[in-house]
């Protein structure tokens, strides 16, 4: 496969209009609609979460990119590359991290990254197998068979093969499930200096705690449509609740509060008093604390993280 040419517009990374995809029935079951016109824009250079429930439509959107699933309608353009008009530059673009492991057990890890070079069409020329190896840490088992690598080992070999052909846009999916501390902490330390590089970064996972430290901007997809698309920080910023955390000099009976506001003793013995900003401000419910006589001998405002919003945004009846 030839390198890409250069895109027509490289402001964003992907663009995505009226995508649908609906797989055909089976037995007696209706067909199903995985993606009900999705429209999303992935500026480049950024690092992308792409976060959902299970089924919420996050694994077809990928696997359309990659190439591997047909979509029913819609169109998607990858790097100024439209997919059906261009379809292998469209590819060459992006390389994907999948969460299975498929990787060929009886070729060693320099022999999977050659043989993946090739599929890609990268000349010999051009290949960086030593480079790589060195990258996600497997130079020291560059030619041991890949069955006989750990789980974590094995792991990286996706991420190197992933990056042999030099895409533009890495998707990551579920990259550290069921990982060790020391394999997430280089693998957030490879992406970040990929996307400083220049990559852009598509990232799925449910540790909603990653995504919130890596991704500058954040999608959620439910039931095959878009909830939302916006900043990181402007997405938690969405919840309109804190908690105010209050130590006490003693274990007073709890007192009574403005309209609103909710407390519970944790068993450290501090207060938790939930309330919403929108309805009540924070000096206004110490003043009621103050107030009640409340002894406090010193307080401190939880807010929301991007778990409370995902909840909140994906909850089902």
């Amino acid at each position: 496969m030839p390198a890409p040419q250069q895109p027509i517009d490289t402001a964003n990374a992907i663009e995505i209009r009226g995508l649908t995809k609906t797989y055909a029935a089976a037995g007696a079951a209706p067909p199903k609609q995985a993606l009900k016109g999705l429209d999303l824009t992935i500026p480049a250079g950024s690092i992308f979460g792409l976060l959902g429930p299970n089924g919420a439509g996050k694994s077809t959107t990928i696997n359309i990119l990659a190439g591997l699933v047909r979509k029913t309608a819609g169109k998607v353009t990858i790097w100024g590359f439209d997919q059906d008009v261009n379809p292998r530059q469209s590819r060459a673009a992006i390389g994907v991290m999948p969460q299975e492991l498929n990787i060929d057990p009886f070729l060693s890890p320099r022999a999977s990254l050659e043989v993946q070079a090739g599929l890609y069409g990268v000349p010999k020329y051009e290949r960086w197998t030593d480079e790589l190896l060195e990258l996600v840490g497997l130079t020291d088992q560059a030619e041991s068979y890949s069955r006989h690598l750990s789980g974590g080992m094995k792991r990286r070999l996706l991420l190197a093969k992933a990056l042999v052909h030099r895409p533009q846009i890495l998707v990551l999916d579920e990259p550290t499930a069921g990982v060790d501390i020391q394999l997430r902490e280089m693998l957030w330390r490879n992406v970040r200096k990929l996307n400083q590089q220049g990559m852009t970064i598509i990232l799925t996972t449910h540790y909603l705690e990653e995504a919130q430290d890596m991704c500058d901007r954040i999608a959620i997809i439910d039931r095959g449509e878009l909830v939302l698309c916006e900043d990181t920080a402007t997405l938690l910023g969405r919840a309109d609740s804190k908690t105010l955390i209050v130590q006490t000099a003693a274990e007073p009976a709890l007192p009574p509060l403005p309209e609103g506001a909710r407390a519970e003793r944790r068993p450290d013995g501090r207060l938790a008093i939930s309330y919403a900003p929108s309805r009540l401000s924070t000096d206004a419910l110490i003043a009621a604390l103050h107030g009640a006589g409340l002894p406090i001998r010193d307080v401190a405002v939880e807010t929301p993280d991007l778990e409370d919003v995902f909840v909140q945004l994906t909850s089902r009846p």
